[in-house]
């Protein structure tokens, strides 16, 4: 799942008003974020194998770190922990729903991954495998992220010119990103993949933060 993981973001958003969309963005890529990294520094491992599934190339072997079910719970609770040390006077909500937006992650990946995601260490491999059906697949995403959307929208007015479409047209762009992530040519390494997929979240955060200064919390109820 790739643009799908944003819904609980921009959910989590309308729920607490006080925790910034971009911590919520790296929040639910923050599993992906640090696979990236760990293929980077070859700690984890992925292949590059055109067909393993008929959406999404990459054999992800090894990778006990950051998408075993433990290693997530426990990325989900430092995370939390994190945000309550730096945003004490957000309140123990906001540090539950930043350590929720991270386990998400895990939860959703387990709908659309083959079996190669591990309750613990490298052993007792799950994934119902909707990547077999791409179709199925891009509808799920598209409907966590805009379900995601509607809620931030619903919440929050537009601030500046750029407040009203701005948004929208943001998340337009990511579904088309996710439209081209399945039928999009194999990376050529798995050094590429990781590569493009640590820029890709970097700027899709740099724009979350930016369009968010350009809405503000609703005064009045629709």
């Amino acid at each position: 799942m790739f643009v799908g993981h944003y819904g609980p973001a921009f959910a989590g958003k309308a729920v607490s008003r006080t925790i910034p969309l971009w911590v919520l963005f790296v929040a639910v890529q923050l599993i992906d974020i640090l696979w990236t990294i760990f293929v980077l520094l070859g700690v984890e491992k992925v292949r590059i194998v055109p067909g393993i599934t008929a959406a999404n190339p990459l054999d992800l072997y090894y990778m006990p770190y950051t998408h075993s079910l433990v290693g997530a719970a426990l990325w989900s609770i430092a995370a939390a922990v994190v945000y309550r040390w730096f945003r004490r006077g957000d309140g123990a909500t906001a540090s539950v729903i930043v350590g929720a937006a991270v386990f998400s992650h895990w939860v959703l990946d387990w709908l659309v991954h083959r079996p190669d995601l591990a309750l613990y260490d490298d052993t007792l491999k799950v994934g119902l495998g909707l990547w077999n059906y791409p179709i199925p697949a891009l509808v799920l995403e598209l409907a966590i992220l805009f379900g995601g959307m509607l809620l931030y929208l619903r919440t929050t007015e537009p601030a500046a010119r750029a407040g009203r479409y701005g948004m929208a047209v943001f998340v337009a762009v990511m579904a088309a990103l996710q439209w081209a992530s399945i039928y999009a040519p194999p990376p050529p390494s798995d050094k590429a993949a990781a590569a493009t997929g640590l820029v890709l979240y970097a700027v899709l955060t740099a724009v979350a933060w930016r369009l968010e200064r350009q809405r503000a919390p609703r005064t009045t109820h629709r």
